[in-house]
């Protein structure tokens, strides 16, 4: 069965050890480093430069829907033949918010209210964020339903770094 895994930064290798994936996505600050994990080939590696925040601030990067079409992108050209690594900084916002983005486009017969209680169940951290959410839900075609899944949730249990988790695409 296809699997999402998430974790931050510091988690990467060893997660990608753990699971076997072999696709990569990297929503990380630009300028943050980042190394590839041997196992993952540049070509399955999509890294998007974009801070973690809702609204424009000097100096940093708001999500926009290009980052958001090149995520889809990259999920729906996905084999689902082993395993997809997404992570950010912490594994908390940026992440479980690509995650619950990757699930519902791929999906898109499931219900978001369905997979938003998954993301909560696999991670009381997840706290996605939510302007990449609110792009996706219109991307999507969700009517709005992305959005009020993902506030009927609610933020995540306060952390400095999520534990790595595994949403499922069932």
């Amino acid at each position: 069965m296809p699997r999402l895994h998430v974790c931050s930064l510091a988690l990467i290798a060893e997660t990608v050890d753990k699971t076997g994936a072999r696709s990569l996505v990297t929503l990380l600050s630009p300028g943050t480093a980042v190394e590839r994990p041997i196992r993952i080939l540049p070509e399955r590696h999509l890294h998007l430069a974009v801070s973690d925040i809702v609204e424009a601030t000097p100096d940093h990067v708001l999500p926009g829907v290009t980052h958001l079409e090149e995520l889809l992108r990259f999920v729906r050209d996905w084999d689902r033949a082993e395993p997809m690594l997404i992570h950010c900084y912490a594994g908390v916002s940026r992440s479980t918010a690509a995650a619950y983005i990757a699930a519902c486009a791929l999906a898109p017969e499931r219900d978001e209210f369905a997979i938003a209680r998954s993301l909560r169940a696999a991670s009381p951290t997840a706290s996605p964020n939510s302007l990449l959410v609110t792009l996706a839900d219109d991307s999507l075609g969700r009517s709005g339903r992305m959005k009020e899944a993902i506030a009927q949730i609610g933020r995540g249990r306060e952390c400095f770094e999520g534990e790595p988790f595994t949403l499922e695409l069932n």
